[in-house]
């Protein structure tokens, strides 16, 4: 079985690319700042991973999320390598997403700029930190 579930925190905004031909597909790249705890008195670390998703996935991704943004993942793990331009092998590993959701709310966010959440309040939310939802996207939203 090959099963991942991560919890972290995006180390910068998503790259966003789109795959070739006539259906394109939205691909995105990001990583995650995932805690490594050694034991409750230990300092800890963090593992950098390199995760990528497809489709209605990354477009949630693009829209959504920006660096500092905590998420919990689900994937695989998948490997793979190529010959740089060097002539040297590069072995890969990432992990595909397969289930992607926030692990905190916007407020929570620990980024420091003009929010608790290190974005600027759009001129429609609330003092709470959330936007109102225009009518008629409900059908586009990856939450319910």
């Amino acid at each position: 079985m090959n099963k991942v579930i991560l919890m972290g925190r995006l180390t910068r905004e998503p790259e966003i690319r789109y795959s070739q031909g006539n259906d394109q597909m939205a691909i995105a790249r990001y990583t995650l700042a995932v805690e490594r705890r050694y034991n409750r008195n230990a300092d800890q670390t963090a593992d950098f991973i390199n995760c990528v998703a497809f489709g209605r996935l990354a477009e949630v991704a693009e829209k959504y999320f920006h660096r500092g943004t905590k998420l919990a993942v689900t994937g695989r793990i998948q490997t793979g390598s190529y010959t740089n331009k060097d002539g040297n092998k590069v072995y890969t590993t990432d992990v595909v997403i397969e289930d992607q959701e926030f692990a905190e709310s916007k407020g929570n966010s620990t980024e420091s700029d003009s929010t608790p959440s290190g974005r600027t309040n759009p001129a429609n939310a609330s003092a709470d930190g959330f936007m109102s939802i225009p009518e008629g996207i409900e059908d586009d939203l990856p939450f319910k």
